[in-house]
């Protein structure tokens, strides 16, 4: 998954989210050392770092200044409350699914070892080792 971290850093963003993070600090924890400022979310609080929100019903005000989210291996059932917080905040969603789970409308990426969907209101940005789904 590290390599999903690389890949967001070679994006050229400065402020990202990941929507339920849960214990797992990894990605964030590498974006931030490339110096990518990161807010963590989940509907409870996990970390002292990390802001309590429902991706469903989310508070707006605590993406300002977002350019990207990502979620790591999320529900289904909440993947498409991921991407209407993108759209709202009108910026690039990346979805890492659980196993072979496809998820439908999204650019499936393929970057070394990392395999997501990325969904962005620049489709015409390309990325190195992206590729479209037929």
């Amino acid at each position: 998954m590290i390599d999903l971290a690389e890949y967001i850093a070679m994006m050229g963003v400065k402020k990202v989210a990941e929507v339920g993070i849960g214990n797992h600090f990894a990605i964030s924890r590498r974006l931030e050392e490339s110096g990518i400022q990161v807010v963590k979310t989940d509907l409870k609080k996990t970390a002292d770092d990390v802001i309590a929100d429902d991706v469903c019903n989310p508070d707006l005000s605590k993406y300002e200044g977002v350019e990207l989210i990502y979620s790591i291996r999320p529900p289904y059932e909440i993947q498409a409350c991921i991407l209407r917080l993108g759209s709202a905040l009108k910026c690039d969603v990346i979805i890492l699914p659980l196993k072979n789970e496809i998820v439908e409308g999204g650019r499936l990426v393929n970057y070394r070892s990392a395999r997501f969907y990325i969904f962005t209101p620049r489709d015409s940005q390309e990325m190195p080792g992206h590729w479209q789904t037929p």
